[in-house]
């Protein structure tokens, strides 16, 4: 079967698609009563566990206290219980290695009793500890491939859960997962030291404002995930999106995104339909999604669940992705995570909001009415901006993938410039701090519309910006920079330890300046804060991060432009980060260093697969379709002139001359990609510098010729179906 002929096949199959998914009964099933029933909980280990047992818990949980091993088997028992309950016959240790997906472990509850049946057990230990194979795991060194032991351990601040199949369920089981020394193998384990961390400095701060209680100082986070939706049948007529995730070649369709009319536009029933049934299996597993909507791009959604502690917030990241996979598929769709999966239109990121804040003193990043006079709050938000400061190169690290590269600094997302969105009411206060005359806020206003019977609107202090790649929304940042595809917790981990060490900085220099006097806690806060704006207020930029003028004033500024993830992973081997983090007990320098060549391995190998891609494919479709119009061309050119016609040979000597661009740039591809690299970073920088340069230009040529290519022998499925026929 021609590749075209594939393609034609598959805009019918899509035509006649028929919904094969029942619809839900809510007189059976109310949503309200949805949330959580299939989530291990408080309420429902109150339910089935003795009080003491309750009570230890609700301290690890709550407080971050050690876990008390000797509950683990009564914690276990039950769970299993409460598992079988629902249908389970198998539990699941469910980890998250440094590939950034999501890992799984299984294991059957029934064990033989000797007499021809089974037993159902499930011990504390079984619970607390497992044993996957780590060598098989990407560990950037700290794990040579022979030495296979690895462990996972029961993560008791994230609840177990049930994930339902159609022919059974199983209860899974949040780990984090170290190699036999000790070491982190995963993303989970450094976000729980790092929240440690935290909690530990913002105990300091908390104690000098005389806020003693003790309660944990957690982060909380509320990523947004954006993603695209398009026809299985033509995904699967696209090797590119089926190997890695976006499409190498696709010429601009006639329509693209310049009308704005998809962003929140209505929902097509059947995107409605698959959102709706996510939503239903994300409000099962307690995951609190609160918006839906279109995007930018056509066929572009986005999902975004509320606030959590940073932790459960991280694991429910990964359950989002998984789900609106899985449940695309039920309605005959393929749900695209990656950062760019078309050119020409806008990306995909995932926008992580975060804040800090404990059960006593609530969000410690809330400014209220009079931020001039909350004190504690600009002490919190100076940590940050200093934190944001000194660490930018950090903050671009963490979210450098090959795949987002393609999307930060497009004119859609925020650029690899890393700064700091005020907003106008906080850049007048700090401005009045950096003049040593605080007096006053900006208030809020009344916005009135002009129509009666249209209430007054609240109006905010000042307008959102959404160029900033770090912005602050009223009671929180937002981290823009974070791509689609990607964990959060990496981010995650850098924002909580770099703010660590500034709430360090700053508990260090008050406790030093007031010598356990509180009068002189006042003057002590202003004189820092004053030392903050002034040294790091270059970070601080409120304007078009867009512009080509912002460009020039951040390089004026001394703020780094990390265009690549080649230019940008090194700043996990500054010196400086190294010791932060291992001063903090997050990352030792080796588990740093492991990170580093993971990602720096992962950049590379995503690349080749890519150009891999783009041979096989230029070869095998692009190019046979190209000749076999040219040889149309070619014979309907010399039939006309055979009869006596003029024939205009322009279009015939321009395909002949971009079939012959094609092969030639197809091979100059193949030759880049025999270079042999002395080490993995010169490997990265040629891969950067030569091959995915090459990759553009045969994009180029490919996308020129689908343009004057005859439709019914272009071999690939468009952007125009793709984006489009729904």
């Amino acid at each position: 079967m021609s590749g075209s002929a594939t393609r034609l096949q598959a805009i019918a199959a899509v035509t006649n698609y028929k919904p094969i998914t029942p619809p839900l009964n809510f007189a059976e099933t109310k949503p309200g009563e949805l949330f959580g029933t299939n989530v291990f909980g408080l309420s429902e280990m109150k339910k089935r566990l003795p009080k003491n047992v309750v009570k230890s818990l609700q301290k690890t949980i709550e407080s971050g206290e050690k876990l008390d091993p000797s509950i683990a088997d009564a914690v276990a028992a039950a769970m299993r219980d409460w598992a079988i309950e629902k249908g389970a016959t198998h539990y699941a240790h469910v980890f998250y290695p440094l590939t950034g997906l999501t890992a799984e472990k299984h294991d059957c509850f029934l064990t033989p009793d000797g007499n021809g049946g089974a037993i159902a057990e499930f011990t504390g230990k079984a619970l607390i500890q497992g044993e996957p194979d780590a060598s098989s795991f990407p560990s950037g060194g700290i794990r040579a491939t022979f030495e296979a032991r690895g462990y996972t351990a029961w993560d008791v601040t994230s609840p177990a859960y049930i994930l339902e199949n159609p022919n059974g369920t199983t209860l899974c089981i949040p780990t984090a997962f170290v190699s036999f020394t000790g070491e982190a193998l995963d993303k989970k384990t450094p976000v729980l030291r790092s929240i440690q961390a935290l909690n530990r400095q913002a105990q300091r701060i908390l104690k000098l404002f005389g806020h003693t209680d003790g309660a944990m100082v957690m982060s909380t986070a509320g990523p947004e995930q954006e993603y695209f939706l398009i026809d299985r049948n033509f995904f699967f007529a696209r090797p590119d999106l089926i190997n890695a995730g976006r499409t190498l070649f696709g010429c601009r369709p006639p329509k693209g995104q310049e009308f704005e009319d998809h962003y929140f536009g209505a929902i097509p029933e059947r995107v409605l339909a698959f959102m709706l049934e996510c939503e239903r299996e994300l409000f099962k597993l307690g995951v609190p999604i609160k918006t839906r909507h279109n995007e930018v791009a056509p066929a572009q959604y986005e999902i975004a669940p509320s606030f959590e502690f940073a932790n459960v917030a991280t694991d429910h990241q990964q359950l989002i992705m998984l789900t609106l996979k899985r449940v695309a598929e039920k309605y005959g769709m393929a749900c695209l995570l990656h950062e760019k999966p078309f050119a020409g239109i806008n990306g995909s990121g995932k926008h992580l909001n975060w804040s800090l804040g404990s059960a006593t003193q609530g969000n410690l990043l809330d400014p209220g009415d009079t931020p001039h006079a909350n004190a504690q709050f600009l002490v919190f938000c100076a940590a940050v901006i200093r934190a944001v400061h000194k660490h930018a190169k950090l903050l671009r690290a963490v979210v450098a993938s090959a795949g987002n590269d393609h999307r930060l600094g497009a004119n859609e997302a925020p650029p690899a410039i890393i700064s700091i969105f005020l907003g106008e009411q906080l850049t007048d206060v700090f401005d009045q701090i950096k003049k040593g005359d605080l007096k006053s806020s900006k208030k809020k206003d009344v916005l009135t519309v002009g129509v009666d019977v249209l209430p007054p609107l609240p109006k905010d202090t000042g307008d959102r910006n959404r160029t900033s790649p770090f912005a602050f929304t009223g009671n929180r940042f937002e981290f823009r920079a974070v791509g689609s595809s990607q964990s959060i917790a990496g981010p995650l981990v850098a924002l909580n330890t770099i703010v660590a060490d500034s709430l360090d900085y700053i508990a260090t220099r008050l406790e030093a300046e007031t010598q356990g006097d509180p009068s002189k806690l006042h003057a002590a806060v202003q004189k820092i804060l004053k030392e903050i704006i002034t040294e790091h207020d270059a970070i601080i930029f409120n304007g078009d991060n867009y512009s080509a003028e912002w460009h020039k004033e951040a390089e004026r500024r001394g703020l780094p432009n990390l265009r690549t993830t080649v230019d940008a992973l090194p700043a996990l081997l500054d010196e400086e980060v190294a010791a932060m983090f291992e001063r903090h007990k997050v990352l030792s320098r080796r588990e740093l260093h492991s990170r580093y060549e993971i990602y720096l391995e992962q950049y590379c190998k995503t690349v080749m697969l890519e150009a891999n891609l783009m041979l096989k494919l230029g070869r095998t479709q692009i190019f046979p379709a190209a000749i076999r119009y040219q040889s149309e061309l070619a014979t309907t050119c010399a039939n006309l002139k055979a009869v006596g016609y003029t024939f205009d040979t322009n279009t015939l000597d321009k395909m002949t001359a971009l079939v012959k661009e094609l092969q030639d740039s197809l091979a100059e591809l193949e030759e880049l990609m025999r270079h042999e690299a002395s080490s993995k970073e010169e490997e990265a920088k040629h891969i950067c510098t030569k091959l995915l340069p090459k990759m553009v230009e045969i994009r180029k040529v490919a996308d020129t010729l689908e343009s004057m290519v005859a439709d019914d022998l272009w071999p690939l499925p468009t952007y125009q179906e793709m984006l489009f026929i729904k």
